[in-house]
């Protein structure tokens, strides 16, 4: 066996989402040939890449079927997380994805599905940052058990530079952190937008896979401001089945694919998909109706993402401030992962197929 048979072999796997073989994608790194055994190096585009597994097996089958069937093959992984900014990165320099979760209405859970999306990010291996941009209703201190908290400031020049808190391995930012918690933040929107663009200008996030952004609900001020101040890889729709917030869905996809704004809709997740009692884990009640979010997902055309089922931990944990996937309830804990494993899929399909993200330049 040659260094050259085994590229030629790998060059029949194909990346399942990017659809190009592995050696073209300059996915292979340091292929090592001694007699039988042989080993090299798959970057993948993702630390949380879900097809790690398919991806190994089909090597292990190529190099057998191809070159030698008695191959001993030693597959190691490594992730270069792919992004599609070129922008000048004068604004979050470090970060590779910027990823705003979004909802029409409130009360559909947007923010717990984005908690857990970065903590399922996270989970895989990624680095992961979560900016709570909900100015007047901010929830990350209390889901993440860090009220009262306050993040650490230093100077750099005459800049002051916020430094985020971190906690359950993500770096977490909101307003929240910066106020009394009984003090309500009553602002115009001017000055809710300028501390969306002091969070992501002031706030020293460093070299991160991706941020998720939990937007506030609705379509204003605060999205407009997102769009115009970052480059935003993709939006990740959050509703609920019933028609009231599939109706309000619907604004939110049709307001990142306006014109001038152009942001990607990365997927959309079902939440409250069903009630299932923790005494009849199979049991499924569905409250709010059955499969409105496929259904919407498929009349607008963008990827489905999965269902997140109504259950009491999910609401436990929030208040308690352990979010679900670092809990042990292990159905819910599984549909995040799947949630987060066809995000993290549909992202890096968006870097490697669609136009690069830019930083959107609204005229009135």
């Amino acid at each position: 066996m040659k260094e050259s048979d085994i590229l030629k072999a790998l060059g029949n796997v194909i990346e399942p989402d990017l659809g190009r073989d592995l050696v073209t994608l300059n996915m292979v790194k340091d292929v090592v040939v001694e007699g039988d055994d042989v080993s090299f190096t798959i970057v993948l585009t993702t630390p949380a890449c879900p097809l790690k597994d398919m991806i190994k097996n089909a090597c292990i089958n190529a190099v057998h079927l191809l070159v030698n069937k008695n191959a001993q093959v030693n597959i190691k992984f490594t992730a270069n997380t792919n992004s599609n900014r070129k922008d000048n990165k004068h604004i979050l320099p470090g970060v590779k994805n910027i990823i705003a979760v979004v909802s029409g209405k409130g009360g559909v859970g947007k923010s717990t599905v984005a908690a857990n999306l970065a903590l399922a990010l996270a989970e895989g291996g990624a680095s992961v940052g979560l900016m709570d941009a909900d100015i007047y209703g901010p929830s990350v201190p209390m889901m993440f058990g860090v009220r009262g908290e306050r993040p650490l400031m230093k100077k750099e020049g005459e800049k002051g530079i916020i430094i985020p808190l971190e906690k359950f391995g993500i770096k977490l930012m909101s307003i929240g952190s910066l106020v009394d918690e009984k003090q309500a933040i009553v602002w115009r929107g001017p000055m809710a937008s300028s501390a969306i663009r002091q969070f992501v200008t002031d706030v020293q996030w460093g070299a991160l896979d991706y941020l998720v952004i939990d937007m506030p609900p609705g379509t204003g001020d605060i999205h407009l401001t997102l769009v115009q101040t970052v480059p935003v890889t993709g939006a990740v729709v959050v509703t609920t089945p019933q028609p009231v917030a599939l109706a309000d869905a619907k604004k939110a996809i049709a307001m990142f694919g306006q014109a001038q704004i152009k942001v990607p809709i990365i997927g959309l997740v079902e939440n409250m998909s069903w009630f299932t009692p923790a005494e009849l884990p199979e049991n499924k009640y569905y409250i709010f109706g059955k499969d409105g979010g496929k259904r919407l997902a498929e009349e607008f055309d963008v990827p489905f993402l999965g269902q997140i089922p109504l259950v009491q931990g999910i609401r436990e944990g929030g208040d308690m401030g352990i979010p679900l996937m670092v809990s042990d309830d292990e159905v819910t804990r599984k549909a995040f992962m799947g949630f987060a494993g066809n995000a993290v899929r549909s992202i890096a399909m968006r870097n490697a197929n669609m136009e690069a993200t830019k930083i959107v330049e609204i005229v009135v």
